[in-house]
Order: C-alpha cells, then structure tokens, then sequence
C-alpha cells in the first residue's frame, strides 16, 4: 500500500488547524493536521465536488 500524498488546504493559515486531502484509490481522504496520526474520513469525488462547489457558491453570495 502506497503512502498518501497529502495536500494542506489553500486557506490555512499558520497553526495546527488545517484540513489535508488526499487522492485514495477512487475515494478522497480527509484528515487535520492537528492529529495527524487520528482519524482519516473518506469520501467520493463526486460527494466532495459537490461540498466544495457549495462552499465557493456560498463564499459568493456573502
């Protein structure tokens, strides 16, 4: 089993509250830097498409 590359989100800012997502064979990986040895939720691309596209679309109406 291949590590997973993480990737920190791009609105983090300095500190240990940021959210790591990575590419899981087919599924998307999530995880806090925080803990980085906790958990890891997993999602589909097509569930975490839709989160992000409803987080920019409300980012807009503010």
């Amino acid at each position: 089993m291949s590590a997973l590359v993480w990737q920190k989100s791009s609105y983090c800012a300095q500190g240990n509250s940021c959210v790591h997502v990575a590419a899981d064979h087919g599924s998307v990986a999530l995880t806090e830097s925080g803990d980085p040895g906790g958990a890891i939720l997993r999602t589909s691309p097509a569930a975490w498409a839709a989160l992000i596209r409803t987080v920019k679309e409300s980012q807009d109406r503010a």
